[in-house]
């Protein structure tokens, strides 16, 4: 294991500071240097309106975010009907009112630079 000091740090994340799991997902975060960072990983058959809506008390995602896409893909639909896919390589800006959903049969997973101290949070 990496040493844990003031001016050097070093985490994984196989070893997050927290875990938040819901059906057919879970987002993993770290938190270094003022910031917290996500790994989002869903299961084909993941939708945030039917499995993360319920945590959060919205219709629609809330958070602001900005990441990139690990592997697998996902679409996300904006309130007034534009859409996206999202495939690996993709860095990403989704603004507050969105759904979103695993495309295809590959898990999907993610890193979150902005939003993640806020998703799938209650």
């Amino acid at each position: 294991m990496a040493p844990d000091y003031i001016d050097f740090l070093i985490k994984r994340f196989e070893s997050p500071d927290e875990v938040r799991i819901f059906e057919k997902g879970r987002f993993e975060i770290i938190k270094m240097g003022g910031m917290t960072i996500g790994r989002a990983t869903y299961e084909p058959g993941w939708k945030w309106s039917q499995h993360v809506a319920p945590i959060a008390g919205t219709a629609l995602c809330q958070v602001e975010h900005v990441g990139m896409v690990i592997s697998g893909q996902a679409a996300c639909v904006m309130t007034d009907g534009r859409s996206y896919i999202m495939k690996p390589g993709d860095l990403f800006y989704i603004g507050p009112g969105h759904d979103s959903w695993v495309v295809g049969d590959e898990a999907y997973v993610s890193l979150h630079f902005v939003g993640a101290e806020k998703y799938a949070h209650d």
